[in-house]
């Protein structure tokens, strides 16, 4: 093992397990890719190189400064990894696994569609879509219980249905959600199968449930292209786009030029996927610590109260609410929905010392990052407090990158917390929801970051 001096000028142990013990961390990486690489953090360091080949190797980096390096400072050394194009057969070029001028001119083109001002005029469908869950929750008797993770999904799909495609999904969300987690298990089965790495297109054949991924996808399409062609008929004005595929379809670039039709389909897919899951998995799971927490959530219910007086939030209003973005943010360092960040060496590179071979894949994932021992005290613990006040002060830039960073960095972070935050606020006012015993909260590992069952909650209405 040696040792390799960081940027921030401490230091970070870097290691390369024996040639005897990579068969075994592959399966265990394979099994259950979280604890595989927490243990092999663990024995090698926090940075680990595994040798693939004489010429390629598999790298797992966990500080901080190796998330800026390879993110930010160094990103032109890196494009998206193989382990993403599982994921073009489904949801196309979009900004997710798209690269080089495809990639650059798509970015100039959205990135204004998320401005904080075009976010804000997006936040009373936000807001409609959470009233429509809390209300009926109200209808049910006081104790019912519920699959948040399911009811988080249903939130999500509709406020995506109705910002993104201006349309009600509501009749179509146990469908549409379903779809989505048939496509998120199937990216990971796919990167699973050692074929993946000779050819992704050869390993989605290879591994079963090929035609069960078909039939999602065209779920998915089924529900989007017929909206994407009226629109594209008759747009809206480009100068007051009613939703985001409006200003998709208003979109134009230095000369003029619009995003084609198949790219628009790319990019609603993959808004659709990104948006809709990551964000319920991350209310999902904050929900779930919350129930483990008493203190935290009366605080956050006293915190709702004291700003807004029983008054319906708006977008302003998020600004207002220091702890309920805290406990939103603790919860998205334990359970990130992205949870690794994967690169391809394109050009030879040096992590603060760590030699990286042209070929060679590199994986930042947050879920470690977020542990790392030399940032988080108690990591393992749910603590809000680390994002108030002076304890948030001085912390490394990139030890807390649920959104990614750098220039690929999470296109919609301003739209997901404004979605979150109003979500859990109006959730906090109405009703107070409480584990049922047994719950296991170990996440499955998809493309997201999942419970591994069913997270069942009872709903008792705070009213009463």
């Amino acid at each position: 093992m040696s040792t390799a001096t960081t940027e921030k000028g401490g230091t970070a142990l870097c290691g390369s397990p024996r040639a005897a013990d990579i068969p075994r961390l592959l399966y265990q990486a394979v099994t259950d890719p979280i604890s595989s690489m927490q243990v092999v953090a663990q024995r090698y360091g926090g940075a680990v190189s595994v040798p693939l080949s004489r010429s390629r190797a598999f790298l797992v980096l966990s500080h901080p400064a190796h998330a800026e390096h390879v993110l930010v400072s160094h990103n032109d050394h890196y494009e998206t990894a193989f382990t993403y194009r599982p994921l073009q057969e489904w949801i196309g070029l979009g900004l997710i696994t798209s690269d080089g001028e495809l990639w650059e001119r798509q970015r100039r083109l959205i990135q204004p569609l998320f401005s904080h001002r075009r976010v804000t005029a997006l936040a009373p469908h936000m807001i409609a879509a959470t009233t429509r869950m809390v209300e009926q929750w109200a209808t049910q008797a006081e104790g019912t219980v519920i699959d948040v993770g399911e009811a988080m999904s249903g939130l999500t799909l509709d406020i995506v249905g109705r910002t993104l495609l201006g349309a009600d999904l509501t009749g179509e969300a146990r469908r549409a959600s379903e779809a989505v987690g048939v496509l998120q298990d199937a990216a990971s089965s796919i990167v699973k199968n050692p074929l993946t790495w000779v050819s992704p297109r050869a390993a989605a054949r290879m591994t079963p449930g090929l035609r069960r991924w078909t039939r999602s996808m065209r779920t998915l399409e089924e529900l989007i292209d017929a909206t994407i062609a009226e629109r594209m008929a008759a747009p809206s004005s480009a100068a007051a786009p009613h939703d985001l595929l409006d200003a998709l379809v208003g979109a134009r670039d230095e000369q003029g030029q619009g995003i084609e039709r198949r790219q628009i389909r790319d990019e609603i897919i993959t808004f659709f996927m990104a948006g809709h899951e990551t964000s319920a998995m991350a209310l999902t799971w904050t929900l779930y610590l919350l129930s483990t927490a008493p203190s935290v959530r009366e605080r956050l219910e006293a915190e709702v109260d004291a700003v807004l007086s029983g008054r319906t939030p708006g977008a302003a209003d998020v600004e207002s609410l220091p702890w309920t973005k805290a406990v939103l943010s603790e919860s998205m360092r334990l359970y990130p929905p992205v949870w690794t960040i994967e690169r391809d060496c394109v050009v030879p590179d040096d992590v603060c010392g760590i030699p990286v071979r042209k070929g060679s894949t590199v994986a930042v994932p947050p879920y470690l990052v977020h542990r790392h021992p030399d940032v988080w005290e108690n990591p393992e613990g749910f603590d809000p407090e680390r994002f108030i006040g002076a304890r948030a002060a001085g912390r490394h830039r990139y030890a807390w990158i649920p959104f990614g960073g750098g220039r690929r960095g999470c296109i919609g972070n301003v739209f997901a917390l404004m979605e979150m935050v109003i979500a859990l606020v109006m959730i906090s006012q109405r009703h107070r929801l409480d584990l049922v015993p047994g719950f296991d909260p170990r996440p499955k590992v998809t493309v997201t970051l999942r419970p591994r069952q069913p997270l069942l909650m009872t709903v008792h209405h705070r009213s009463s």
